[in-house]
């Protein structure tokens, strides 16, 4: 794949320190890209994961290295830590090896619009806290990327794509599709409370692109199972794309806004089951 210049560029849930990472596709896209700004959007480097089992391997190195290469030669590099690397939060306002170390920040699109720019994990549902639901859902998930681990290895064996199977699963269990949707209303409430043009996240692992009655919500989803980022072009335009051994367009917004079938973008065939939301959604900037 050739080079990908954009104005900036927002990445998050890389969850360095865990098997689950997806370093090998992260490092080939950071030394692909080509950009102004690079904002790290939390949970960059798993210190929760690292503090029970040291697990690192030589690519999640790599990523570090690369990441204070850009730094070093002029990319305005912007880390925000998560819930899973919450420690770095306390250096708010210094700098690590050129990369500075924010709370949240606002960023100013070519266009004009205003985002405000945080993980997300701020915007938890009280109904969630440390309960045994938190519990499950975490069992769950390590479930589910235990069982992409496998299935990305076969594939592999096979000359296949990646496949991040949990885009699939959370697109076929209601209870996922209805926190993820009220997930995205908090935030973009938020932001328009703060008259903001939108709001730029991670944290809930599902990347998307959504007008929320005039609101923009971004997801830049994540590392372990989707392999996602969103990138601004010159122009101000927002996209969310995948990159593994392809790339796809999952979603962009400018004047409009489409995000094709996730089906689509890995190369599936057609998810009939899929919600309408999912398949294709085209909504009107103000």
């Amino acid at each position: 794949m050739g080079r990908l210049r954009c104005r900036s560029a927002f990445i998050s849930d890389v969850h360095l320190g865990t098997p689950d990472c997806k370093a090998g596709y992260l490092l080939d896209f950071l030394t692909h890209l080509d950009c102004e700004h690079l904002y790290l959007v939390g949970d960059i480097i798993d210190l929760e994961a690292l503090a029970r089992r040291h697990w690192w391997h030589a690519d999640h190195g790599a990523v570090v290295g690369q990441l204070l290469a850009m730094a070093e030669r002029g990319v305005r590099v912007t880390y925000i830590p998560g819930n899973h690397d919450a420690p770095l939060r306390g250096l708010a306002g210094q700098a690590i090896g050129g990369i500075r170390v924010e709370l949240d920040a606002i960023h100013e699109g070519a266009d004009g619009r205003r985002y405000r720019v945080s993980h997300g994990d701020e915007f938890d549902a009280d109904s969630i806290g440390r309960t045994w639901m938190l519990w499950a859902g975490e069992v769950l998930h390590r479930a589910i990327c235990w069982t992409n681990r496998r299935v990305h290895t076969l594939r592999r064996w096979l000359d296949q794509p990646y496949l991040p199977l949990s885009i699939i699963i959370k697109s076929h269990v209601g209870k996922a599709l209805a926190y993820i949707r009220d997930f995205e209303e908090r935030v973009a409430n938020d932001a328009r409370e703060r008259g903001l043009d939108g709001h730029i996240c991670g944290h809930i692992h599902f990347g998307h692109v959504r007008d929320i009655e005039g609101v923009l919500y971004l997801n830049d989803g994540d590392w372990v199972e989707h392999c996602t980022a969103i990138v601004e072009d010159t122009c101000g335009a927002m996209e969310l794309i995948h990159w593994s051994g392809h790339r796809a367009r999952l979603g962009r917004a400018s004047r409009e806004t489409i995000l094709p079938s996730p089906a689509e973008a890995f190369g599936l065939r057609p998810l009939t089951s899929l919600p309408a939301a999912l398949v294709a959604l085209r909504t009107t900037q103000p």
